[in-house]
């Protein structure tokens, strides 16, 4: 497989031959009634949550005395897919800190630097002397972020101590390298790393086995992002803290932790998680929108996987107006509320491409190569076919390698792919650790008789990419989108081959 910029589509058969986990519904489940919540609230979130603007919800997970009593997978996701963390992950991080105190293996006030003696530069200030664990988990390590850095060297811890550092533990400035910082302590101090660490400590425990992390160049679990795990293992490790570290009658992370994770250490951040705007709630925060809201005096936990570009305090907002005032200590009796969250809920589904399923100009393009001008995906060519309510898009790379991906008309054709998808994060060695092949679901409409629309969800990731092809001709404009970006793509220009 290949990494940078040349990603796209290898088709590997359609979702019947398709291998996924289904390590899924162990939760148990009830009704929001039975939990003392109508379930007209639920599904006023559901609806409120889908309505937002620029956001593509992949799940939400509505959790009440620790039972599931309402729950989304917008089509074309699914509870069985995996979902990529971005900083919902450094939750994950201070927890596995908290196991290696609780293992007499680690301590706040250890220095960094004293894990790290080879890595250190030659002059070792008093200031990168003094750092210690506690600054890494509170944001405070004094080091300046520098968000390109992971894309520049593929020594990330030499790099970080090499930087000019400020009085430790004063100012809070938010950095995934002190995420990462954390998680190769915890490797250096337990032998193994962080995943494995939370595997042996929490994970199988729990029974969260569909889970993976990303792997720096150093062969250290990324940290401050790159976990891979189903939306009902977030809801499992909610419940976790909630119930201050307790799972099936076993305290697995220490209270005392959980207690000091939970608290305001600097600002509204407590240990790798923040506190929130609701009296008492905390969470686990991701860009582009992945949230394990923790409410202890709601007794609930909410997840919400989705990629967005609007600010999270507007989803917050929903769940702390819409649901939590309705949620009360007496049981209800479900009704025709109660019937309309289960419609709801199996059929849900992100918006198709809209427009007509073909055009008189499918005929002059079915089959015939396009070649297409430079472009930063690495796109040679590509070709069409139509079907009936069917449209496949074949990919020719630079480097001759050929895949195609099918697309429906009225409904999501899914398939697989073996080549990487979009992702926002410029890190060397990216995608190590996490193993294919990569679901992907596709929907297509002609928009105007001479302009048509495709529609690609990576559904175990997060990205989705929008492809708009003009055709004029002998020409063929092509405009790619990204759901992670703001704006108006990228458009070049292809031409049919004689």
């Amino acid at each position: 497989m290949k990494d940078g910029v040349r990603f796209f589509f290898s088709f590997l058969g359609l979702l019947g031959a398709l291998a996924v986990h289904a390590q899924v519904n162990e939760l148990p489940r009830s009704t929001p009634e039975a939990e003392g919540v109508p379930s007209k609230a639920v599904t006023a979130l559901f609806d409120s949550l889908m309505a937002l603007p620029e956001t593509d919800i992949h799940s939400v997970v509505v959790l009440r005395h620790g039972k599931v009593i309402g729950e989304i997978y917008p089509a074309p996701f699914a509870p069985e897919y995996r979902h990529t963390m971005y900083s919902c992950s450094k939750t994950f991080v201070g927890a596995a800190v908290g196991l290696a105190i609780a293992d007499n293996r680690l301590r706040l006030t250890d220095r960094v630097g004293a894990f790290f003696p080879e890595l250190l530069p030659d002059s070792v200030s008093a200031n990168l002397a003094d750092m210690t664990v506690r600054d890494l988990l509170t944001m405070t390590s004094g080091i300046t972020p520098d968000w390109n850095m992971r894309n520049l060297t593929p020594d990330w811890i030499r790099a970080f101590l090499a930087k000019p550092v400020k009085t430790p533990g004063k100012k809070f400035e938010y950095d995934s390298i002190c995420s990462y910082m954390l998680s190769a302590i915890v490797q250096k101090v337990t032998g193994m790393t962080l995943l494995d660490y939370l595997k042996q400590k929490l994970f199988t425990p729990m029974h969260i086995t569909d889970v993976a992390w990303e792997i720096s160049p150093e062969g250290v679990n990324t940290g401050g992002w790159g976990l891979h795990i189903q939306s009902e293992s977030l809801a499992k490790f909610g419940l976790l803290l909630l119930n201050r570290g307790i799972w099936g009658g076993k305290q697995l992370l220490p209270a005392s932790w959980v207690e000091q994770m939970m608290t305001r250490q600097i600002g509204d951040y407590g240990y790798q998680m923040w506190l929130c705007e609701y009296p008492g709630a905390v969470r686990a925060d991701g860009a582009l929108g992945q949230y394990i809201l923790i409410v202890p005096d709601k007794d609930m936990v909410v997840v919400i996987t989705e990629c967005t570009l609007i600010d999270g305090r507007r989803q917050r907002r929903l769940v702390w107006n819409r649901l939590l005032p309705e949620a009360g200590e007496q049981a209800l009796v479900p009704g025709k509320d109660y019937r309309r969250l289960q419609k709801k809920q199996s059929s849900c589904q992100l918006p198709l491409v809209q427009g007509k399923a073909a055009s008189s100009l499918s005929q002059k393009y079915a089959g015939k190569r396009i070649l297409l001008g430079e472009n930063k995906y690495g796109w040679q060519s590509i070709e069409l076919q139509f079907k009936q309510k069917e449209v496949v898009m074949t990919v020719v790379d630079k480097d001759g390698s050929t895949c195609s991906l099918p697309f429906g008309y009225k409904q999501w054709l899914k398939a697989a792919s073996d080549g990487y998808p979009p992702y926002s994060v410029a890190a060397k060695g990216r995608f190590k650790g996490i193993e294919g092949p990569f679901q992907v679901a596709g929907s297509y409409a002609w928009t105007s008789s001479d302009a048509l629309r495709l529609k690609v969800h990576y559904v175990n990731w997060i990205s989705a990419l929008g492809l708009t092809l003009r055709f004029e001709d002998n020409k063929v404009l092509l405009t790619v989108t990204e759901n992670y970006s703001s704006g108006e793509g990228v458009t070049f220009e292809g031409t049919l081959a004689h």
